[in-house]
């Protein structure tokens, strides 16, 4: 579970009839504090990869955008891949399997003011 910031618009992909998968970079902050010796430990800020299918890739096209905060629940998944030159990088990812919009979205003239309208967060079915 991580509750944070989108860093940049969604890389959003189609293959195979219509089915997407979204990519999405999440920062999440651990708050600074002050010890009791008066020493400052700063803020401190972690990207994650955030990795999503089908439906809920869909979902995040539509309305995930850079700055948008989000409550997400998946899986983990280490991989590693060799570039061109032959050095060996590690990615990890988060594989997203639901996820809550908790950033208010901007009203428009059609729609009347609710404050609690949530966007639709449908089951994401990863193909793990």
């Amino acid at each position: 579970m991580l509750i944070g910031n989108v860093g940049q618009d969604p890389d959003v992909r189609y293959y195979e009839q219509d089915q997407a998968v979204a990519q999405v970079r999440l920062a999440t902050t651990e708050k600074g504090y002050t010890l009791q010796n008066g020493t400052q430990v700063p803020d401190r800020t972690d990207w994650h990869n955030l990795v999503f299918y089908r439906g809920l890739a869909k979902v995040v096209e539509q309305y995930v955008r850079k700055g948008d905060k989000l409550y997400v629940e998946g899986r983990i998944r280490y991989r590693s891949y060799d570039t061109q030159k032959g050095e060996r990088r590690y990615v990890t990812e988060i594989l997203v399997e639901n996820m809550e919009m908790l950033s208010p979205r901007p009203q428009t003239d059609n729609q009347p003011s609710s404050p609690n309208t949530q966007h639709p967060t449908p089951n994401n079915d990863t193909p793990f």
